[in-house]
């Protein structure tokens, strides 16, 4: 062997070895944090045994004699399983990022501390029932016990080790009440309102005429598609499902927008129109079982892990010191279940998307700002930000009566003289969100489930509910602003008052409200909850435009005119892929003069019935054409951050295109030729061809990579394919009801996914179904930490058990812990 191969080979081999050394460094490193889930643990604070049964996929349910107890065997398997993903999480919520990260988080923090989650957090404990915080501490509790267990970084989890290699100083500190509370303000965030609707307004108002942004804000299609509550009316200042209604600034806005899309998402992508929602529920009377059955799937952001964690909370014998018996889905590092049932109840959660957010133009001079006529000093704090590696930051955060300044231009001349923005939101006023949760979870009738609403203050959501007696029901709850004027969709001056928001909300009794409809079933899919004819107070007029409500309505109008509706049926309604714009505007691209290649493709479309399967043709070039629909006829109109991302909205915005030929969003105007309806199609079908070719297939481009919210983009590849999984192929699209969203503006790949499934049958709670988006563990290459992705992309889903025998029969794994 000549010399240079030999020293080759020998090079290749050194290589090799030290290859399979690192990787076995690497696998001890990551094994040494994965959970105990045999034998018994001594908990200090625990009071009475408490017995944890896992099964293959790693969901606990646990078994203890005292609330208290529970909750603190909750925080202990919590943290056992998503510790980093807890800390990680508290410390965006708090605005403290740069002390695990640097300088690289420092912008993401300013914007945190300006808002002051954190503060808003600290302030809400205080006002909670008493019991409440009791359960909060007892959480905590057995977090801090899971952390005296896993003093060292690699006992706690692998992103420990690696964080060590830039930051070797940080150490976790002991888990507080407030940093349960504050995620609730994250919550909120990611499922806020209309605020970057209400930006988009502004933005393109830059550079348009009010008649053309007119055109791209379109109302709610009341005429095709239903509104949730389709009954009552507000009588003598509460809301009766029974009554019939009576008849009868530039610069600172951009600023502002930088400085809120620096806010990171623990829920949701910066491309929010995917950020939605299903649930139905169907009366017993039309179901084969003879009882309710309720379904729901959250669509959020595609991460790693899932938002959700899947448990079981039981109390061995109900009483007043215990009152939980309760399955479903829960955030790690908040105590109780935030979707699923109990032994008499089930609910969940669509995103009611009511206003609850305003940006104020403020004039402001030095430390004073304008209000009514009069100047008023600004409220100032300071917040100082600790940087790892680098010198403590010092921010100055101000505030006028309507809330925090949010991306300050001063000296700019701006939109009616403004020169600063302050945003009112109102998370920042301290709530009983965390009451609300508790409150649900002990609820066994409607009546109580309601009281529980009632608490929920923040965000507001639709709440659907079905019960063992048969009954079922639809509640809108939340803390909604009332306004002395205007309607929320754009900024207003800030100056003269008359926009200012009244001191009290929308009372609960006057938000709509449903019980046991006549046609057997609710539908919510953060679609408009009532039509305004029938109904005073503005809820908001930002809702999605219901295409996904409509098309599940008629599913199940379709299966009640074949039968009764099974648990089955209503697991495979989440699993619809069809596109429900596709036949409104394939008629439109088959009346165009096309020539070349891009015949051949229009072909396929004449047949397609809107399917959008993994190895569908018709569907992958459809949404191409879509994709370049949309970019070469608004995107040369309209700033950056206003450009369409494919949502519902712009199949609103392009129907009543399609109707007006020589509209001039048809015309590019980069161009000197003036073009009209046909040629921007012509050219959408041409382009789109190109792009994708002749054979690829909608799973070929609409894939999905499960990232990792913190390490997961580092930019360093071996890190990322550590916690990172996936591309695969994913059916559905951004309003379908199998909505797993896409953003045209920056290709096929999935920004929003179903993150959970769940179907629960009142009949046999064994019955119902659930899956979750990735797994339960947060450890790396532990065998639950992606082990459902597989089974939810082919929309299967797995048993909901939660019935003690039962339970035990499936577990793989007896941990009972001790004090």
């Amino acid at each position: 062997m000549p010399w240079p191969v030999r020293w080759l080979a020998r090079v290749l081999t050194v290589l090799v070895v030290l290859a399979l050394v690192l990787a076995g460094v690497v696998t001890w490193t990551v094994r040494q944090s994965f959970p105990e889930f045999e034998g018994t643990l001594s908990l200090p604070g625990l009071t009475g045994k408490v017995d944890v049964y896992r099964d293959k996929s790693g969901v606990p349910h646990i078994y203890a004699d005292t609330a208290e107890d529970l909750f603190l065997a909750q925080g202990f398997v919590h943290a056992q399983d998503r510790f980093w993903e807890m800390d990680f999480r508290r410390h965006v919520t708090s605005g403290r990022l740069s002390e695990m990260f640097g300088p690289a988080t420092l912008e993401q923090d300013k914007a945190i501390r300006t808002m002051g989650w954190r503060r808003v957090a600290e302030q809400e404990v205080p006002e909670l029932k008493e019991s409440t915080r009791r359960y909060l501490e007892s959480y905590a509790k057995g977090v801090n016990a899971w952390l005296k267990r896993n003093e060292d970084a690699s006992a706690r989890s692998f992103e420990y080790s690696v964080l060590k290699l830039t930051n070797g100083d940080y150490r976790p500190e002991e888990w507080k009440i407030e940093d349960s509370v504050a995620w609730l303000k994250a919550m909120a965030w990611d499922l806020r309102s209309n605020m970057e609707t209400e930006i988009d307004r502004a933005l393109a108002a830059t550079k348009l005429p009010a008649e053309r942004v007119a055109q791209l804000f379109p109302g709610y299609p009341f005429d095709r598609h239903a509104p949730i509550v389709g009954q009552g009316a507000l009588t003598n200042g509460r809301f009766d499902p029974q009554a019939a209604p009576e008849q009868g600034g530039d610069k600172a806005i951009t600023s502002a927008a930088e400085l809120l899309s620096k806010v990171p998402s623990l829920m949701s992508t910066a491309d929010r129109d995917g950020i939605g929602s299903n649930s139905w529920v169907v009366s017993g009377e039309h179901t084969t079982t003879g009882k309710p059955i309720l379904a729901n799937d959250p669509h959020l952001s595609a991460q790693m892990p899932s938002v959700w964690y899947q448990a079981g909370l039981h109390c061995r014998a109900k009483s007043e010191n215990c009152a939980y018996d309760v399955t479903g889905f829960t955030f790690s590092g908040l105590p109780g279940v935030i979707i699923g049932h109990n032994d008499r109840i089930a609910w969940g959660f669509t995103n009611l998307g009511p206003d609850v957010a305003d940006l104020f133009l403020e004039k402001v001079e030095g430390d004073t700002y304008l209000h009514k006529d009069a100047t008023r000093k600004l409220e100032t704090r300071t917040e100082t930000i600790k940087v790892a590696g680098g010198e403590p930051v010092r921010l100055e955060v101000r505030s006028t009566v309507h809330g925090p300044l949010v991306g300050e231009v001063m000296g700019i001349e701006a939109a009616q003289g403004a020169n600063a923005v302050a945003l009112q939101w109102t998370a920042l006023i301290p709530g009983s969100s965390a009451d609300a949760i508790f409150a649900m979870n002990e609820a066994g009738n409607w009546h109580e489930f309601r009281a529980a609403a009632a608490l929920f203050d923040v965000p507001s959501q639709n709440l659907i509910y079905a019960d063992v007696d048969g009954q079922i029901g639809y509640q809108s709850p939340g803390r909604i602003p009332v306004r002395l004027k205007g309607d929320g969709t754009a900024p207003v001056p800030g100056w003269t008052g008359e926009y200012d928001w009244k001191p009290e909300p929308l009372p609960f009794d006057q938000l709509p409200t449903l019980t046991d409809p006549a046609a057997g079933f609710i539908v919510t899919a953060n679609n408009a909850v009532i039509d305004p004819s029938r109904y005073g107070p503005l809820l908001t007029k930002d809702w999605s435009y219901g295409y996904r409500s409509q098309r599940i309505r008629e599913l199940l109008e379709q299966e009640l005119g074949k039968g009764k509706i099974s648990p089955e049926t209503m697991g495979a309604l989440q699993n619809d892929t069809r596109n429900e714009f596709a036949s409104t505007l394939i008629p439109h691209l088959t009346e165009v003069e096309l020539a070349g290649p891009a015949v051949q493709a229009r072909e396929q479309l004449k047949d397609w019935d809107g399917t959008q399967s993994l190895d569908s043709k018709p569907a992958a070039y459809f949404n191409a054409v879509w994709r370049h629909l949309l970019r070469l006829a608004f995107d040369d109109d309209l700033p950056e951050a206003a450009r369409p991302t494919g949502g519902d909205r712009w199949y609103e915005v392009v129907r009543a295109l399609l109707e007006r030929p020589d509209d001039a969003f048809w015309d590019d105007t980069t161009t000197s030729y003036t073009e009209k309806k046909a040629d921007i199609l012509r050219q959408a079908m041409v382009d789109a061809h190109e792009e994708i070719g002749p054979d690829a297939t909608w799973g070929d481009l609409h894939t999905l990579t499960l990232t990792n919210q913190s390490l997961g983009t580092s930019g360093i590849a071996p890190i990322e394919a550590i916690f990172n999984r996936g591309p695969f192929g994913a059916p559905g699209g951004k309003d379908a009801v199998n909505a797993n969203g896409w953003n045209v503006q920056q290709g096929y790949e999935v920004t929003s996914v179903a993150s959970m499934r769940m179907v629960v049958d009142l009949a046999d709670l064994d019955n119902s179904r659930w899956i979750n988006l990735t797994g339960n563990s947060g450890h790396a290459y532990h065998p639950n930490y992606w082990d459902q992705a597989p089974l939810w992309a082919r929309g299967e889903t797995l048993p909901m058990l939660a019935s003690p025998d039962k339970v035990r029969a499936a577990a793989t794994h007896t941990l009972r812990l001790v004090p």
